[in-house]
């Protein structure tokens, strides 16, 4: 190993290293951290961020890269070292055009604000939020004012999620989803709710099952732990050392555990799968949030929704809610937990309305940033294209504006990956299935260990080697095409019709 490649990898490592500390008090203060620490968590969190942003941004880095990139040009593109050299200088390259100031703000802000968010959310207060919501978008200003100008300020935001992707894209994607799936939720059945679906379904019995299918998955417990939290996710400080969360409903089994552990698993696979060899690197997670939630909706939906899965997991499933249970059969319960209904709630909602829950939340953001919606206005522009997509309005801003944590922690540019997310699962699916015929025959069965293996295989395993869109190219066949999930929806929605 060249001498500048050792030393590259040394100082990435300890940047890594930082991050990995970020990242652990992160999930403290979504977990576990008492509520007196969030008066100085921020400040904490604060610090690491700009240590770790000025290390990586150091003209050091950028001479062994320099150093490096004539070396590696005569390796294998697709070889370890190669790829890290050439994504290390696209980060560095972005990174460089941020002061460590601004980023120090921002993770702070960031920081304070999901405390703020959690007790606006809580209290059904707006405007106690919206101050906060008002220094978000000015930071978010300020980062975009970093990077060239592309005609839409939403680019940079985007970019930090889905690299490589431009907002114009997107509108492509969504153009196309919105009537469609807008038709597909018109032409629904439209009957009333199952009466089993407001449970009682019992905490414990909710959170043992939970992981019994995590296991089953391929969650492992040595390298898997599971806690209860107001906004699931996932967070993995390792490929060996994954963090997920859940929240419990004992009313309503949209909001059961069970599908938000699926989820959430999903990422902590893709996590789990990369190869160890990247660990410490900035090659070692997913390469894109679209990729990675098409990973938790495969997982979630696609397998986790399908009747193959429930033919395995539904005898236990009704002895553990006998109370519920005991005499819903199992075709009445698996349409129950597909049925397509609009709903409040993004994370409750049917895979046919989830995506209309996203294309709302993407043109709010960018109304946001462009100034022609203020942030007073939010709840009822909210209200109103809710009502305008779903056919439902909110009855107050808990249910509406303030039920996602994203904006409360900077996340502008994520909501669309994961509808982005959804088209990718089934594209990959289809890929899967052309290589595994027998997938929902093993799914039927309780055996998941080939279906991870093939996703570890053909996508895990890479981490970040690879461009988005090359990784898409590599595991879907091609780029994001919306025709095979709008086929899939309109085919599962048809199956479900009663005979």
């Amino acid at each position: 190993m060249p001498d500048a490649l050792r030393k590259l990898r040394l100082e990435l490592a300890q940047i890594a290293d930082l991050t990995v500390a970020v990242r652990a008090l992160e999930w403290d203060q979504l977990v576990m951290m008492p509520e007196g620490g969030a008066s100085t968590r921020p400040d904490t969190l604060a610090t690491l961020q700009r240590l770790g942003h000025e290390l990586f941004v150091r003209d050091e880095i950028g001479e062994l890269l320099a150093a490096l990139e004539p070396e590696v040009a005569d390796l294998d593109p697709d070889s370890d070292d190669a790829c890290l050299v050439a994504v290390t200088r696209r980060d560095w390259d972005k990174a460089r055009r941020v002061p460590p100031e601004l980023t120090s703000e921002m993770t702070k802000l960031g920081s304070e604000g999901m405390d703020a968010w959690a007790k606006a959310r809580a209290e059904d207060d707006f405007a106690s939020f919206r101050p906060l919501l008002d220094r978000t978008l000015e930071l978010k200003h300020r980062y975009v004012d970093c990077f060239p100008d592309t005609g839409d300020r939403y680019d940079p935001l985007l970019d930090d999620f889905e690299p490589g992707m431009r907002t114009d894209e997107v509108r492509t994607v969504f153009d196309r989803l919105r009537p469609a799936l807008q038709e597909l939720v018109r032409a629904a059945p439209d009957d009333p709710p199952e009466a089993f679906l407001t449970g009682p379904y019992a905490r414990d019995v909710q959170h043992e099952l939970s992981v019994v299918v995590a296991r089953a998955f391929g969650a492992a417990e040595q390298y898997f732990r599971l806690d209860p939290t107001v906004h699931p996710f996932c967070m993995s400080l390792s490929s060996r050392d994954v963090r997920l969360t859940t929240r419990y409903a004992e009313d309503d089994l949209h909001g059961n555990s069970l599908f938000s552990t699926m989820h959430e698993v999903g990422h902590g696979l893709y996590e789990h799968g990369g190869d160890a060899a990247l660990d410490r690197t900035p090659l070692a997670t997913g390469c894109s949030s679209a990729l990675h939630e098409s990973q938790s909706r495969l997982w979630e939906n696609v397998i986790g929704r399908s009747l193959p899965f429930w033919r395995w997991f539904y005898p236990r499933f009704r002895d553990g809610f006998a109370n519920v249970l005991a005499d819903v059969p199992l075709e009445q319960f698996h349409r129950a937990i597909n049925r397509t209904q609009p709903s409040l709630i993004r994370v409750d909602a049917d895979e046919t309305t989830y995506g209309l829950h996203i294309i709302l939340r993407f043109e709010l953001e960018q109304e946001l940033l462009s100034g022609s919606l203020p942030t007073s206005d939010l709840p009822e522009a909210w209200n109103a294209k809710f009502e305008e997509l779903l056919g439902i309005r909110p009855p107050n801003d808990r249910l509406g504006c303030l039920q996602d944590v994203h904006w409360s922690g900077g996340m502008f540019g994520y909501f669309p990956t994961y509808q982005l997310g959804n088209v990718l699962s089934v594209q990959i699916w289809e890929r899967l299935l052309a290589d595994l015929p027998d997938a929902y025959e093993q799914v039927e069965g309780g055996s998941f260990g080939e279906i991870y293996e093939w996703l570890r295989e053909h996508l895990y395993r890479h981490g970040r080697k690879f461009t988005p869109r090359e990784t898409i190219d590599r595991v879907a066949g091609g780029p994001i095409d919306p025709e095979p999930y709008l086929r899939y929806l309109a085919d599962k929605n048809a199956s479900l019709a009663p005979a």
